[in-house]
């Protein structure tokens, strides 16, 4: 490959790649030992995200102002953060609450058992939700770290979920009387920190949605490492936000099945799966793709230093390009578009499509199908997952 082609995946403002201060701001601490690398300053993030192609930069509310800060103190960092997200262009789409670092969270925040932590946490939320939309955010995201358990006797599942409704349905309302414009996005985790975290898949989520006061304004955000540790399809869970119209939001990172949340660099694990995930995303099958921001929730390795963590950065959205890249020449093969043409039989759309009626009921029941030979006949499908390991593999173009 040429540098002029290397070049063409380098990132810009265009491809609306986003990063939190949380990911690439990291220093590399683990529950096993400290942080390796200096803190670094948000307004350093932000233009340093900036100068590498990135379009928008995320936040908790902690991320970027500490939890016990004055009136005063949270107004300069405010100002002075707005400043620099307008000299770089930069823009925020999504802000969110830390609801799970400090110590009153333990037994959760909107489902804990007592009533004063969950109205704190009401509280904060408010608050955190007014600084985003101060910061320009329409999308605003939810994950439920600590609203799980380890010892499930503590309380009902069902009550949990209806104090998390209930909070759901109250911040939507405060939304809509602020006149904010925001959307929100669940996102969903099956463990860790807890034993088990409530409504831990995207599937558990939009059902969930579905029994909202404003269910219209509340979508999902799903992440990768989340779905694959419960040895999920990712591609199959986003593939069913889209057709709910639910994916609001989307976070993308790598991650080995079976293992604790790792947040790698996307597509540094299952290059198939994160192939399938790209080729859905962008349409390039056919499909309305998604015109949301592409979020990175991926940290650098523990072992580089801050060179090292724009690096990672860079690999995210590189990959993201390449993958994209090679989705649409994928798409695009004459072999490719044949054997999934071959699975198509037009002449019987009009029975299969529509709904019921008498006439397609008499219809189907007088065709005749000759289930030897339609059982007999060979798909193409090992040469069609061949071509797409080629492609992944660049030996075809």
């Amino acid at each position: 490959m040429s540098a002029h082609d290397s070049n063409s995946f380098d990132p810009t403002p265009e491809d609306r790649f986003s990063f939190g201060l949380w990911t690439v701001g990291n220093p590399g601490r683990d529950p096993f030992g400290p942080s390796v690398r200096p803190t670094m300053d948000p307004n350093h993030i932000v233009r340093q995200l900036a100068a590498i192609g990135a379009w928008g930069v995320n936040l908790h509310d902690n991320d970027l102002i500490p939890f016990d800060a004055s009136a005063s103190e949270r107004d300069r960092i405010v100002k002075e953060f707005k400043a620099t997200v307008a000299d770089t262009g930069m823009t925020v789409p999504m802000c969110t609450t830390n609801l799970f670092s400090h110590p009153i969270f333990k037994d959760g925040a909107f489902t804990a058992n007592d009533p004063k932590v969950r109205a704190f946490a009401l509280q904060k939320t408010m608050t955190a939700i007014d600084l985003g939309a101060e910061l320009g955010a329409k999308i605003y995201v939810f994950w439920g770290g600590r609203e799980g358990s380890e010892a499930d006797a503590c309380r009902d599942p069902r009550a949990a979920w209806q104090r998390m409704r209930e909070a759901m349905d109250f911040l939507c309302g405060y939304v809509k009387d602020r006149d904010y414009g925001m959307k929100f996005a669940l996102e969903a985790k099956p463990n860790e920190p807890r034993g088990d975290i409530y409504l831990p898949t995207t599937g558990h989520m939009l059902h969930f949605i579905s029994t909202l006061e404003h269910e219209d304004m509340v979508g999902v955000n799903p992440e990768v490492a989340h779905e694959v540790m419960a040895g999920l399809s990712f591609a199959h869970n986003v593939a069913q936000a889209l057709a709910c119209d639910k994916l609001f939001h989307i976070d993308l990172n790598g991650q080995k099945i079976g293992r604790y949340d790792q947040d790698l660099r996307f597509g540094s694990e299952d290059q198939k799966g994160a192939f399938l995930l790209v080729r859905l995303l962008e349409g390039t099958l056919g499909g309305k793709p998604y015109d949301g921001p592409r979020h990175f929730d991926a940290h650098a390795y523990r072992t580089e230093d801050e060179a090292g963590v724009w690096e990672f950065a860079k690999g995210c959205m590189r990959t993201y390009k390449i993958l994209a890249q090679r989705a649409a020449a994928f798409d695009a093969d004459a072999e490719v578009k044949q054997l999934i043409a071959e699975q198509e039989d037009r002449e019987l759309d009009p029975l299969l499509s529509g709904g019921y009626t008498v006439q397609k009921a008499a219809a189907l029941k007088g065709l005749d199908v000759d289930v030897d030979a339609v059982a007999s006949r060979g798909l193409g499908y090992e040469r069609l997952d061949q071509l797409l390991v080629e492609y992944l593999l660049g030996v075809r173009s």
